[in-house]
């Protein structure tokens, strides 16, 4: 609920404070006295997009702050705490603006987003009147009002997961049968690889250990003479028989060193181990460089193999077994791609016959919703003396869609016998302000949480009409909170609150003030919408016969 709403410096508004109440609050004054401005004020603390000179001439800056009430179970709050923004019982809203047109907002003292300002507005109020394109006029939204009506939210959040499924069912088929596609487009490769690589059988360090094998091959004659010539000298002809001889010596003569050949005699002993492992390591390596010539071709013959089919596939040589790997794997996935297609598309007939089933219940809530949607405009038509004009919930197919597969439209007939058409295009000013009205009390239910606004909705009706008009506002506001901007006493009547806006010249400046009224208050001011500039006697009694009702 709206309570306090704190204006300053807004078109030809200084300063303005008003303290709303629940129920039918009416705001009254001449034509081009500023109500449609208080309304601007309050769309523009709501992040609502609308006109850009808003401030007050001369002035630094415009502001606004609204105060609203919030119960524990209002939307706004899930709003709040998704923004990381404080909530609590009282939600205060403040919006200035420069002559530049540099908006700044704040949420409880917290700076904010016009976006966050404008996703609270959607909780926090309705505004109305007879150019209401973006609320009860706008096609688009009736679905969504009936869905409303009818308490379909069970049945909608069960059609939208439905559809999902069906979706990603339908996109996981799409996917397999393209990869399937794809993949028939290169079978012919792919076998044909798969056979070559097969055929090769490649492993992961093989070029390397061939490559070396060859250079050793190659090497081989140069090396075998080297290494003959090595193993001689260190054989009985060389080293060793020199060694020998060496320690044959020096042990005759050792008794009588005294021990002086002892560190040397061990030290042949250890020269003569290592020599033997030198012996040992140059035969193993000659015994290596034996080998048959036809080796040497053949290892070319699969490094070369080895390396050409790398190039060939662009892959490094210890990267062909990887590869085959792969290829293998897409081999696989095309021969075995007709069953999974089949898997698929069986997955995708269950998700389809589960989302046209949830979609045909919804369907089915949704023509019931309309027929008692209907029967009840027909019912509250009648107060507002349109008993004659019906109203109809017309539905009709529309491609599948995570809300279902039907388009809802509310179309009025204003005469027996003529047929129906939208509401802005059938009914005039006053017929829809009517249509709009009982509509609103319809779709309303018992939801109190936003305060409603009515923007001269009353305009074009009179006498008895006007009266059934504002008793509908009066119902409409009880438990909750409207405003109602009007021209018509008898609206105005039956508010239980009620503003005075009128034009003041101070000096050189107009301004515009609204000044909450009292009962006698009130009385001239229902004279005045009777009777005009004069307020006469007769007016005031028939005020007071109005606002006693």
């Amino acid at each position: 609920m709206l309570r306090h709403l704190d204006i300053r410096n807004m078109l030809i508004i200084d300063r303005l404070e008003l303290a709303f109440q629940p129920g039918l609050n009416v705001l009254t004054g001449e034509t081009g006295a500023g109500k449609s401005i208080l309304l601007d004020s309050l769309g523009f603390v709501l992040g609502w997009r609308g006109r850009a000179d808003l401030v007050r001439a001369g002035a630094e800056q415009g502001e606004v702050v609204a105060e609203f009430a919030l119960s524990s179970s209002h939307p706004a709050r899930a709003i709040l705490e998704e923004a990381g923004l404080p909530a609590g019982d009282e939600l205060i809203l403040r919006r200035v603006n420069t002559p530049e047109g540099r908006k700044t907002a704040w949420i409880n003292d917290r700076r904010a987003s016009g976006e966050v300002l404008r996703a609270l507005s959607d909780t926090l109020v309705e505004l109305h009147g007879q150019q209401d394109d973006r609320g009860l006029l706008d096609p688009r939204q009736h679905r969504a009002m009936l869905d409303a009506f009818g308490g379909h939210d069970a049945l909608l959040a069960e059609t939208r997961a439905a559809f999902a499924a069906r979706r990603a069912a339908q996109k996981a088929l799409e996917a397999a049968e393209a990869r399937l596609a794809e993949m028939r487009a290169e079978e012919d490769f792919l076998r044909h690889a798969v056979t070559e690589l097969d055929g090769l059988d490649p492993q992961p360090g093989e070029e390397e250990t061939l490559d070396a094998r060859r250079r050793l091959m190659q090497g081989a004659e140069r090396m075998r003479n080297d290494v003959a010539r090595a193993a001689a000298a260190l054989g009985l002809e060389g080293a060793e028989g020199a060694m020998g001889d060496a320690r044959r010596w020096l042990e005759g003569v050792s008794d009588k060193a005294e021990g002086g050949l002892d560190a040397a005699l061990a030290a042949l002993e250890r020269a003569a181990v290592e020599l033997t492992e030198a012996q040992a390591g140059v035969e193993r390596f000659a015994e290596a460089l034996e080998f048959n010539p036809a080796e040497l071709e053949e290892t070319e013959e699969r490094l070369f193999a080895l390396r050409a089919l790398a190039r060939k596939h662009g892959v490094a040589p210890d990267d062909l077994a990887g590869l085959a790997d792969e290829l293998r794997g897409r081999l696989a996935a095309l021969d075995g791609g007709a069953g999974e297609i089949a898997g698929l598309s069986a997955a995708a007939r269950d998700a389809e016959r589960a989302y046209d089933a949830a979609a045909a219940r919804l369907a089915a809530a949704r023509t019931e919703a309309a027929r008692r949607l209907d029967a009840a405009m027909a019912a509250e038509l009648a107060p507002l003396k349109m008993e004659r004009a019906v109203f109809t919930t017309e539905i009709a197919e529309a491609p599948p869609g995570p809300e279902g597969a039907q388009v809802v439209t509310f179309t009025v007939a204003t005469t027996p016998g003529a047929p129906p058409g939208p509401l802005n295009r059938i009914a005039s000013g006053g017929e829809l302000s009517r249509f709009l009205l009982a509509l609103k009390v319809c779709l309303t239910g018992e939801d109190r949480g936003v305060t409603m606004i009515f923007d001269e909705i009353d305009r074009g009706v009179g006498g008895a009409t006007a009266d059934a008009v504002g008793r509908r506002l009066k119902a409409l506001a009880e438990g909750g909170q409207v405003l109602v901007v009007t021209h018509s006493p008898q609206v105005a009547a039956l508010g239980a609150h009620h503003w005075r806006v009128a034009k003041q010249v101070e000096g050189e400046v107009t301004l515009s003030r609204v000044t909450p009224l009292d009962a006698r208050d009130r009385i001239d001011e229902v004279a005045r919408m009777l009777s005009g500039d004069t307020v006469t006697e007769a007016a005031r009694a028939a005020a007071r016969a109005l606002l006693e009702g």
